[in-house]
């Protein structure tokens, strides 16, 4: 559960903790930010909270400033992405609930990003509420606290699990093979995070030409996320008709399969028929023009129907008699 903040430290101004002083001579290290509770970094490598939908969580995360000099930090919320990584757009997912308190005209009032200025040698507590919508779906919604200062950023992951039945569940879509590799689509069609494990098989006209055993793919896939990924085959058949099977399996079950076809054919093999094509052609005409005319029928020196109809030329026959001129 997340370390519950009262209500007046969430809406309240940041807290401001005087940390030792560096000796002069010595480089102070940069700034860095963690998870906080009970006014102290805890060591925690994320923030988790667990809520159901309509519920407000609490938390709070430390930003140290070892330097000499004061150091103003820019929080916000954040998304995060398919590789775990924090989105860099404005959020609209889990980063879109994170909210931050602004004194304001003597007012606190919730913002989604926050200027805080953090003095010399002091760690600042900035607290922050998650307020999980109505509507929100059960299972994993990450996302990430990211701070920004002096061209650096650096996040902290907020952990958020929307209380309600958790369903494993994906499908490989758009499966194609070109270019040395096969690209295809994986989607989170379930209410956890994912990570899958893909298994490759592709059988040709002669037997199986590619066979990789399930090994689990760097990325994370959130609910309702959708990532193109590519495999590499630097080897494919140079003739052949291939049909390429991908199964890819997550923990909670899930599992979804895909195939698709594809036809090696080589550069020169279009060139090599025309040229067989070719020859067999050129026989057949010189074997046609050495076969000698067949002469149709005589009738008395005068030209038979049937070698008229066959298109001979007409010719003179001279008929022996036996007579002496």
């Amino acid at each position: 559960m997340p370390y519950a903040l009262p209500a007046a430290r969430v809406l309240g101004l940041t807290t401001l903790v005087l940390l030792g002083a560096a000796p002069a001579a010595q480089a102070a290290p940069g700034w860095s930010v963690a998870p906080a509770a009970g006014g102290a970094a805890d060591g925690r490598p994320s923030v988790y909270a667990e809520g159901a939908p309509g519920t407000v969580l609490q938390d709070a995360v430390s930003v140290v400033n070892p330097g000499g000099r004061p150091l103003t930090v820019r929080v916000r919320g954040a998304d995060r992405t398919a590789d775990g990584a924090f989105a860099r757009d404005r959020a609209t997912g889990t980063g879109a609930w994170i909210a931050f308190a602004e004194r304001s005209g003597g007012r606190r009032t919730a913002v989604r990003a926050l200027s805080v200025r953090v003095p010399a040698h002091t760690r600042a507590d900035v607290p922050f509420t998650v307020a999980v919508p109505a509507g929100a779906a059960p299972g994993d919604h990450p996302g990430a606290i990211v701070v920004s200062a002096g061209g650096r950023t650096a996040a902290v992951r907020v952990q958020l699990r929307v209380a309600g039945p958790a369903l494993a569940a994906l499908t490989v879509e758009h499966v194609r093979v070109h270019g040395g590799r096969i690209s295809y689509q994986l989607v989170n069609r379930g209410t956890t995070v994912l990570t899958p494990r893909l298994a490759v098989h592709a059988d040709g006209v002669l037997g199986r030409v590619l066979d990789r055993a399930p090994r689990t793919l760097p990325v994370g896939l959130l609910p309702g996320r959708r990532v193109t990924l590519h495999e590499p085959w630097a080897d494919p058949p140079v003739l052949d008709a291939v049909d390429v099977r991908l199964t890819v399996t997550a923990e909670g079950g899930a599992r979804g399969t895909a195939t698709a076809s594809a036809r090696f054919v080589p550069w020169w093999a279009p060139a090599g028929a025309g040229a067989v094509l070719a020859v067999v052609v050129a026989l057949i005409a010189v074997r046609r023009r050495g076969r000698p005319a067949r002469p149709g029928p005589r009738r008395h020196g005068r030209r038979s129907p049937e070698a008229g109809a066959a298109g001979e030329q007409p010719r003179t026959e001279v008929e022996l008699t036996g007579a002496v001129a």
